[in-house]
């Protein structure tokens, strides 16, 4: 049942009173600035853009909006970008909010009343939207309209209100968290894959050309090379780089200011930082390689455990240097290799939390 502040919420909206997109600050604009706004500017996923440039033109085609869309994937690669690039593509305007700013199913039917036809409404972290505000999703998603229940018994009456054809794009990093009812709903499902050194190469070059400065090419591949696979990086570092090259007196980023950055910035040829070297050290030499759990990395290297599961170690699995048991994490033999360490014969001691799966 929904109560009567709800429907008043939706009917009695005005943008003014609520700001969709959060506060810009100097990092948000100069993010803005680097990113493309056509699909021929975007580089890589070529397979996601050809799919997308086809259901947009059949939906140009046909003269209605496009079908719902969820972009999941690593954080860093370019969802928001795309999101706002469809947006232009189709010709409407997008509207940004993201799941945990949309505290109550209020807001949400008023964000969705005030939609134009055709606008795109971008949910950024969609996995993390409250169960009761999910539910106004179905019937807005799939019959473009607000179902509202009034009263209690024999008094109980349905209201409802018809809403604008629009396009949801949702955006997250754990698709796995979506419920079933919101993920099936979407139309056009796309995952976004890590970046290779040559795409990253060609960004970094892209970024520089719009920030004012000249890099080499090599210089710009080795960045890419270190960027762990993923545009956001390789643009932040580019930012930094660009300061070691203009105190050095350069006018062109050169390899030696590059890695000469790199090296102050503690990042190596792989693009593994401190933190990363950190756990990789102290499971070779306080745990024996392992099996250790999370927890026990996360206290020993005094960082959180949600900050390595999340920011660190799906980079380190990729690279094959830890892997995951069913008793903790295990350093295996490139793991020992890349920080230099005798791998040995035998684990000295095994170590397991009661936070792992069993």
């Amino acid at each position: 049942m929904i109560d009567d502040e709800l429907i008043t919420s939706a009917m009695d909206f005005n943008d003014d009173e609520r700001i969709l997109e959060p506060e810009k600050n100097s990092f948000d604009e100069v993010e803005n600035v680097l990113r493309p706004k056509t699909m021929d500017g975007y580089v890589g996923q070529d397979k996601v853009k050809e799919n997308l440039c086809v259901f947009m033109q059949a939906a140009k085609m046909r003269g209605e909006s496009l079908d719902h869309v969820l972009l999941y994937g690593p954080p860093g690669l370019g969802k928001t970008t795309l999101a706002h690039i469809i947006a232009n593509e189709m010709g409407t305007s997008i509207k940004i909010t993201s799941g945990p700013a949309i505290e109550k199913s209020g807001d949400l039917a008023a964000i969705l009343t005030n939609l134009n036809e055709g606008d795109v409404l971008f949910v950024d972290e969609i996995h993390r939207l409250n169960r009761n505000v999910e539910e106004i999703l179905y019937p807005a998603m799939e019959d473009f309209s607000l179902d509202f229940i009034i009263g209690k018994g024999p008094s109980a009456r349905n209201i409802q209100i018809p809403l604008k054809p629009f396009t949801l794009i949702g955006a997250t990093t754990k698709a796995g968290l979506l419920s079933s009812p919101l993920r099936d709903r979407f139309g056009v499902i796309c995952r976004l894959e890590m970046y290779s050194a040559e795409e990253l190469s060609e960004i970094v070059r892209r970024s520089a050309k719009i920030l004012g400065t000249e890099i080499s090419y090599e210089s710009s591949l080795e960045l890419g090379k270190r960027s762990r696979g993923t545009p956001r990086i390789a643009n932040r570092l580019l930012r930094r780089i660009r300061d070691f090259s203009l105190v050095s007196g350069h006018s062109e980023i050169t390899l030696s200011d590059t890695v000469t950055a790199l090296k102050r910035l503690e990042i190596d040829e792989l693009g593994l930082d401190y933190i990363d070297i950190k756990i990789l050290r102290s499971m070779a030499e306080k745990f024996g390689g392992g099996p250790v759990g999370l927890e026990t990395i996360a206290a020993t290297i005094n960082e959180d455990a949600g900050t390595i599961e999340d920011v660190y170690e799906p980079y380190l699995l990729q690279l094959g240097f830890v892997a995951r048991t069913p008793r903790g994490r295990v350093l295996t033999a490139s793991g020992y290799k890349h920080i230099n360490v005798k791998q040995p014969k035998k684990p000295q001691i095994t170590f397991f939390d009661d936070d792992e799966d069993k």
